[in-house]
C-alpha cells in the first residue's frame, strides 16, 4: 500500500478509536472510563500499523492490556513495574521514529503510574488530560490528523468535565 492510502485508512481507524476516548472522558465512573480507554488503545494499535509506527503498536497493546487489568482491579505494584519495564524495553527497541517514537513510551509511563496511584476521578481525569497533551504532539508528528482532532476535542471535554467536578457539579 502507498503512504497516502495508509494515512487515509489509519486516520479512519483512529477516528473510530477517538470516539471511545471521548466517552472515557465523559463518564464519572473510573471503571467505565478504563473500559473505554481499553477499546481506544486497542483500536489505536491497529491504526498505528498504517502509520508504520511500531512504537505505537507496541505501546497501545501494552496500554490496552494495562487498562484491562485496571478495569478488573488486577493492577498490582508488580504489574505496574512489569508494564513500565516492558514499555521502556519494547518501546525503545521497536522505535523507528527517533524522539517522536519515544512520546508514546513517555505517555504510557505517565498513565501507568496514574492508573496505579490515582483512584479518585478528578485526579484520573487530570492524568488523562496530560496524556492527551503528549499524544497530540505524537499524532501530529506521524500525520494522524484524526487522532490529533479527537485528542484535542477529548482534552477539551475532559478539561470542562474536570472543571465541573471541581466546582461540585456533575459532568
Amino acid at each position: 500500500m502507498d503512504l497516502a492510502w495508509n494515512i487515509l485508512v489509519g486516520n479512519g481507524i483512529s477516528f473510530f478509536a477517538g470516539i471511545f476516548l471521548i466517552i472515557s472522558y465523559c463518564v464519572n465512573d473510573p471503571k467505565k472510563a478504563y473500559k473505554h480507554q481499553f477499546l481506544n488503545a486497542f483500536i489505536l494499535a491497529v491504526s498505528s500499523v498504517f502509520f508504520y509506527s511500531w512504537t505505537g503498536v507496541v505501546t497501545m497493546l501494552i496500554a490496552a492490556s494495562r487498562n484491562a487489568m485496571v478495569y478488573y482491579d488486577r493492577l498490582t505494584r508488580n504489574w505496574v513495574i512489569f508494564f513500565l519495564i516492558v514499555t521502556v524495553v519494547l518501546g525503545v527497541y521497536v522505535n523507528n521514529l527517533g524522539w517522536v517514537g519515544l512520546l508514546p513510551v513517555f505517555a504510557i509511563i505517565e498513565i501507568t503510574l496514574c492508573n496505579y496511584f490515582l483512584k479518585e476521578i478528578k485526579s484520573i481525569k487530570t492524568g488523562f488530560i496530560i496524556n492527551s497533551a503528549i499524544y497530540i504532539v505524537y499524532f501530529m508528528a506521524i500525520l494522524d490528523f484524526a487522532s490529533v482532532a479527537m485528542e484535542s476535542v477529548t482534552a477539551l471535554i475532559g478539561l470542562v468535565s474536570l472543571i465541573h467536578l471541581i466546582k461540585g457539579g456533575k459532568s
